[in-house]
């Protein structure tokens, strides 16, 4: 049995198909995985870490500005299809797949699409509440479209071939107890641990308002522990700042201030607390292993998703929303210190996001694309 699964762009697109992989790797003996992503997209970095290999289409996004320098892009894009069909059809002649599974970002378009026009069975999952361009375009090409979210199941013009299954998430992410990645990390004591990252590829507002965040627990006898994933690009930017700021973070080992979070299940299991952005992958990994959350989406995504993913946790009282224009290090601090003093409000996050987290999502999605390979449906 062979398997592609074509993904790239975020974590959040790569991380849910490295959770199917291992899935398949676990009960399928012998199954053979490929992955296809975008040239010099984060996949390439992040697909090789987990021992998978990984080849690559030449593929570009579409800007919705008019401007000239959009048009140029555009067009590039254009002809980035072109050349990309081409790469898809001699990726597929060489590994003959048995099934294409895409689960977001632009390099799932040639792949899925022209394994569906093959005859090979496919299949897409959007983890988002509404659902992004590519998922939109494969919809009406695949055999089966899966989503995170019932509400999810209007914006697709052929219901019946959609399956709600919930967000895949990593098998690690259950493999620790609080305790256990605490002492893992080598925290000791009760002192409360306060996870903050941007997404995987950082943001530089929200990386500034971090600095003056940790400038005030510092300030404050760093009353908890504090890891911060800072992102490649911002993280030089937050050392600076830093120390403008006239915090020496030698002098505060309680505050772990990161390039990028590698080991995210082993942090997440430690956190009391995480500061994070709202993408669908996200907010799937806080449900699943129920972790209160202060989410803060990002303004600059396609259709507002992470807000509409946001405000479907904060009005069951599973999370708190925080705009980021109405944001800042101050505000964050006092609603972190606020919710760290209440502990039944952090419980009752707790307790709400465990009653809306879609129970074994990874079991449901293996189901739908087992059938897929024998034929069902």
């Amino acid at each position: 049995m062979k398997i592609v699964f074509t993904c790239g762009g975020t974590a959040g697109h790569i991380n849910p198909a490295v959770a199917l992989a291992r899935m398949f790797q676990e009960r399928v003996p012998g199954v053979e995985l490929l992955f296809v992503g975008a040239d010099g997209g984060m996949e390439t970095r992040l697909v090789p870490r987990e021992g998978y290999n990984i080849r690559t289409v030449t593929i570009t996004n579409f800007q919705r500005s008019l401007s000239p320098a959009s048009l140029r892009h555009n067009l590039g894009t254009l002809r980035n299809l072109s050349r990309s069909r081409r790469q898809a059809a001699a990726i597929l002649d060489d590994f003959q797949p048995d099934l294409v599974v895409g689960t977001g970002g632009y390099a799932s378009f040639p792949v899925v699409r022209e394994a569906a026009r093959r005859g090979i069975p496919t299949a897409v999952h959007e983890s988002n509440a509404c659902p992004g361009l590519t998922t939109k375009m494969l919809s009406k090409h695949v055999s089966r479209v899966m989503v995170g979210f019932e509400e999810s199941r209007q914006h697709y013009p052929r219901p019946d071939r959609v399956v709600v299954t919930g967000t895949p998430v990593r098998g690690d992410f259950f493999a620790l107890t609080r305790a256990e990645a605490r002492a893992k990390l080598g925290l000791t004591g009760e002192k409360p641990v306060v996870l903050s990252y941007w997404g995987s590829l950082g943001a530089q507002e929200m990386n500034r308002q971090m600095v003056d965040f940790i400038r005030l627990e510092c300030g404050a006898g760093c009353p908890f522990h504090h890891i911060h994933g800072a992102g490649k690009r911002y993280y030089p930017g937050v050392l600076e700042g830093l120390k403008r700021a006239g915090v020496r973070l030698e002098n505060h080992p309680s505050v772990d201030v990161r390039e990028y979070i590698y080991d995210m299940a082993v942090d997440m299991a430690a956190a009391d607390l995480v500061i994070c952005r709202a993408g669908a992958s996200t907010i799937s990994e806080l449900e699943a292993i129920s972790k209160p959350s202060i989410l803060v989406p990002s303004p600059n995504v396609t259709a507002n998703h992470q807000e509409k993913n946001a405000r479907v946790l904060a009005e069951r009282g599973a999370a708190v929303l925080m705009l980021e224009q109405e944001s800042s290090g101050q505000k964050l601090y006092d609603r972190v210190k606020g919710l760290l003093d209440r502990p039944g409000e952090l419980e009752s996050m707790r307790r709400k996001l465990g009653e809306m987290a879609v129970q074994n999502a990874n079991e449901q999605i293996y189901q739908v694309l087992s059938g897929l390979l024998k034929g069902v449906g």
